[in-house]
Parts: C-alpha cells; structure tokens; sequence
C-alpha cells in the first residue's frame, strides 16, 4: 500500500523515537511503500531523504517553533504551498492509497486535500490538537475575528474532508461531535496517543545520576516537555513554594519554550529553592531523569475548554513513574489516570489540593510503585505503534 504522512514536527528518524516516527517505521517494517513530508531539522538538508530505510522529503519552511505568534501563524499557512512544491519538484507520484495527517496545524488541509483529489485514496486525520479554540481558551486569539474565522473556516473543511478522525480520548470525540454537528459521528473513533516501550536503564546507572546530581536523598518531582502556556507554569511554581517545608522535595524542570524566560524570573522572583530549570536532553538522556524521579508532573491550564491529553504520560508510564498532574475541568485525562490508577490530580489552581495529591505520594512508596507499574503495563499492553498501525489501517478499511 502507497502511503503519504504529513507532518509538522517530526525530527531526524535515528534521533528520536516518538509517536509520529515510530507509526511511519511500523508502516515501513510491514511492507508498506510510505513517504514523509517534514520541514528540514537543518537548512542545508532538504529534498528527498532516506531515514531510517523510509523516504523523508525535507523542506526548507519559515521558522516555525520558538518565533512569536504573527511568524508562527505565517510560517503555518505557508506549509501547503511549501509541501506541494516539495512533491513535484522531487517528481513525487501521487497515486497514494492513505493519506494520513496529524493536527497541529490544521493548515495543511490545503495539501491533504489536493492530495486526496490527485490520489483518490483515503485521508485519515490524527486529531492531537484542537485548534484555533485552544489558541481562543489561551488568549491568543479573539474569539470570531478574521483569524479567528480564517481557521476555524479551515477546522471544519479538514473535518468534512477527512474519511476519518482519531481522537486521543472519549472526551476528544465528544467535543468534536458537540462543535461540529456536520461531521458524521461514524468517522469518529479512539486513536489514543501511543508510544513503544524504550528499555530501561540498569538501577546503578539510576543511582550514579542521583549521585552525580546530588539527589541520593531527594524526593524528586519531575516535568519534562515544553514550557507555554498551556502549561501554566506558575501552578507548579506555586505547588513548589507551598512545599518549601519539606526540605527533602525538589522540583527539576527539563525542558524548552516560549515561557521558559518568563518561568526563570518568575523562579527568581519569588526566591523559589526547592526548584531546578534544566534545558531539554536528547531522548535517551531525558529518559535516564525520568527513571530517576519519584514523580512525574502533568500541568494544563485551568483556561482550557478542550479535552487535552497529554503525551508526556507516555515516558513516565515507560519509566514506571507515578502520575501527579495539575489540570482543567474539562479534560478527561484525570479520568483516565483514576480508571487506570496511574497517578493522581488537583484542578489546576487549586494548589492546597495540589499538594494535598502530593503528599498522598510522597507518603506511600507502595502506592507509587503499584501506579508506576499500572502505567508501564498499560502502555506495554495497549499504547505500542503497532497497536496504532492496526487501528489507523482497520478504521481506514485498509487492514
């Protein structure tokens, strides 16, 4: 079968191993003929490329991660025209049977549909972002202005094209149906986002980094990932200064974003000590942190009306660790970790009952090993790519 993926990130295949690389290898390793359509990681590396034995066309784009908002927004609606020069220029044949997307960005609709119109094959939309009402919860964007209205225009012709859409969770599903009443319920369906198992590192490997680190006798809690504003960082920071009694708790920050300045003055500000910032690590590294915290930290703004799951559980259910996450009323997720019994969670700003979940972890080892094992297990059994290429090809009719 003749695929094409669209992407949006999507880093070098023998670098980083995450949901989007591992789908495109699982379709490569069963045979399937698939080509990738990916902004460069690197300016002087563009055209058609052989990653991991799969063909990856890179293209030059504006700068589309780390710019403000207006770059951002005009790097996105760019990437149509971008992607389609791409194809033809590298003489590209477009008789694809699946065309597969992912949002972010809702931009490249433009793309999938004239692809869908050369190819006759079938678009399948892998629904990870709901956009622009994420962007309208944040305050980003004004509710029914002109741009407001350009991409919602876009939200729902992607949802009209698309023959069907993989949503992350029941409640993802739900808002679609409840907001676009047009789209056909029967294109709706659980794609929940996925991940294969990465092995572990060996406990003294473990032990030579808390040493290293100067952690052998902290209870560590640990976020990872980007740093903006739908983490509303200021929420961890307040859990931080609320748990500044307990000498042996610290809070390690790894990663990198729009906020992170704002996060290191906001540190500073107000004389937070039990908190550590880290830039982001390479994969294999990042991993090797996790495994070492007691706690893996989930943060989402309270502002957001949409039922947003995030991936990072995925390396803290790899790395057996338990689930404390700071989120809104509106996601389904602490549904999800209460049912699975992977962790535990606090209505964003709220945060007495924040640490009040805190506590219940950091005072029960058992409690943390049982949820930490529930989530590898979990995940062992159910969120593997292969998984994901099975649903991808039955919903698609294509098995």
């Amino acid at each position: 079968m003749k695929v094409i993926f669209l992407a949006l990130a999507f880093p070098k295949m023998d670098k980083t191993k995450y949901l989007y690389t591992q789908l495109v290898s699982q379709f490569h390793e069963n045979g399937h003929d698939i080509t990738v359509v990916a902004p460069t990681y690197d300016d002087t590396i563009v055209g058609l490329q052989i990653e991991e034995g799969v063909k990856v066309i890179r293209v030059k784009t504006l700068p589309l991660f780390g710019v403000g908002l207006i770059k951002k927004g005009i790097a996105n609606v760019l990437l149509p025209y971008q992607y389609k020069s791409a194809l033809k220029k590298n003489n590209i044949g477009l008789d694809f049977d699946l065309i597969i997307t992912p949002t972010p960005p809702i931009t490249l609709y433009g793309v999938a549909a004239w692809l869908k119109k050369k190819s006759k094959g079938k678009l399948y939309l892998i629904l990870r972002d709901i956009f622009p009402q994420n962007a309208v919860d944040l305050g980003m964007l004004k509710k029914s202005g002109p741009i407001h209205y350009y991409f919602r225009r876009k939200e729902k012709k992607l949802y009209a094209k698309a023959d069907h859409i993989g949503c992350m969770s029941q409640g993802n599903i739900d808002f679609v149906k409840k907001h676009n009443p047009s789209v056909s319920a029967d294109k709706l369906h659980m794609l929940s986002n996925w991940g294969d198992i990465i092995p572990l590192a060996q406990e003294e490997k473990i032990n030579e980094l808390r040493q290293q680190e100067g952690f052998q006798d902290k209870f560590v809690v640990i976020f990872g990932g980007n740093i903006g504003l739908p983490q509303k960082m200021e929420n961890i920071v307040n859990l931080a200064i609320a748990c500044k009694d307990e000498k042996d708790i610290v809070f390690l920050i790894i990663g990198r974003g729009n906020e992170q300045e704002n996060l290191k003055n906001l540190i500073k500000s107000k004389n937070v000590k039990n908190m550590e910032l880290r830039d982001g690590l390479p994969q294999k590294e990042y991993m090797k942190w996790v495994q070492m915290a007691d706690v893996g930290l989930i943060s989402l703004s309270e502002k957001f009306t949409i039922p947003n799951i995030p991936s990072k559980a995925l390396s803290y259910y790899n790395t057996k660790t338990p689930i404390l996450a700071s989120i809104d009323l509106n996601t389904d997720f602490g549904t999800i970790l209460d049912d699975l019994k992977v962790g535990v969670w606090a209505e964003a700003g709220n945060t007495l009952d924040l640490k009040k979940k805190l506590m219940l972890l950091y005072k029960d080892a058992v409690l943390r090993k049982e949820m930490g094992q529930n989530g590898f297990e979990y995940m062992k059994e159910y969120l593997s790519s292969e998984t994901a290429l099975n649903i991808v090809l039955k919903e698609a009719g294509l098995a």
